[in-house]
This record gives structure tokens, C-alpha cells and sequence, in this order.
């Protein structure tokens, strides 16, 4: 990824509509990410420091993991972002 403002992307998921999750669903996707970044850091493709604070977030707003993932798609101006999305593609801030 490349730099980006994290706080910034916090006041547009913020502004999204979307069912948060609850505090039991959060811990599993927490528990979740936690494995899955020990699995990329086993091979070798760590997160950067502001890609966990970017994930970190998601968490903390209880983004859905489905959500989380089209936020993302969004972020990086992928062809399969949703569009309609509320988000600012990263370098169009």
C-alpha cells in the first residue's frame, strides 16, 4: 500500500451506514486477524506499520469483515470496487 491517512478514512467509515458489529462478533474478527497476519508474517509479506493501523480501525469502528473488505477494494481504485462506496480511493484525498 501506499501512504494514506487513516484518520481520515475513520471520518468516511464513520459516515458510512452500516450494522457495527457487536463486541463478541469484533473479538472473533479480531482473533481472526490476528491469525491471518501471523500467516503473512510467517510468509515474509508482514504488514507495514500503517496497514495494521488501517485494519486496527476497521476493528475498532466494528466494520464487518465484508464491509472492511470493499473499503479496502475502494481504497486501492480496484476494478471490482463497489463504486457507490462512500470511500476516497487512496491518492484521490
Amino acid at each position: 500500500m501506499t501512504t494514506f491517512d487513516v484518520e481520515a478514512i475513520r471520518a468516511e467509515v464513520r459516515a458510512l451506514d452500516y450494522v457495527r458489529g457487536t463486541p463478541a462478533e469484533v473479538a472473533l474478527w479480531r482473533d481472526d486477524d490476528a491469525d491471518a497476519r501471523a500467516n503473512l508474517a510467517i510468509e515474509g509479506m508482514a504488514l507495514e506499520a500503517q496497514e495494521d493501523a488501517l485494519f486496527d480501525m476497521l476493528r475498532d469502528e466494528a466494520v464487518p469483515p465484508p464491509l472492511a473488505t470493499a473499503i479496502v477494494l475502494k481504497l486501492l481504485g480496484h476494478p471490482d470496487a463497489d463504486l457507490a462506496l462512500a470511500i476516497t480511493p487512496i491518492g484521490r484525498a
